[in-house]
């Protein structure tokens, strides 16, 4: 049987303080890589229903939420509850060198993946140099 005591707790409400709470959690994880013309983002959202994710661009800061519920049963009694549920929230500043316009998102196996075009001011280009020997191309 499951011990209901935790001699720990008020180090545990502690970092809920700093850290987060279920109803509130604190983290929602993310990586953001780089592939040649293209930049991806992963958000770790395990369990969320995809209908409850809510995706913004607004002047280059991208905003995401999304909406975990524990599921409730009759009777059923929790003995366990250290899955964060509630609302997610997290906002990440995109500089101007990605093009936000042709955002693309997918979510699968609990990972939302935005994929977002390098805009094409920011990719290196050829520029055409004039001497007195005649032209000739550097890049940039």
């Amino acid at each position: 049987m499951l011990m209901r005591t935790d001699p720990f707790r008020e180090i545990d409400r502690l970092a809920e303080q700093f850290f987060g709470t279920p109803g509130r959690p604190a983290v929602m994880y993310a990586d953001a890589e780089r592939e040649g013309d293209w930049f991806y983002v992963h958000f770790d959202l395990p369990g969320v229903d995809p209908e409850s994710i809510d995706l913004t661009v607004e002047r280059n800061v991208l905003t995401v939420r999304a909406e975990r519920q524990r599921p409730r049963r009759q009777g059923v009694e929790s003995v366990i509850t250290e899955r964060p549920m509630g609302t997610f929230s997290r906002q990440m500043f995109l500089g101007e060198t990605l093009d936000t316009d042709q955002l693309e998102a997918s979510y699968e196996a609990g990972v939302l993946t935005l994929r977002i075009p390098v805009a094409e001011q920011a990719k290196p280009r050829k520029i055409a140099i004039a001497s007195g020997a005649g032209r000739r191309e550097i890049n940039a």
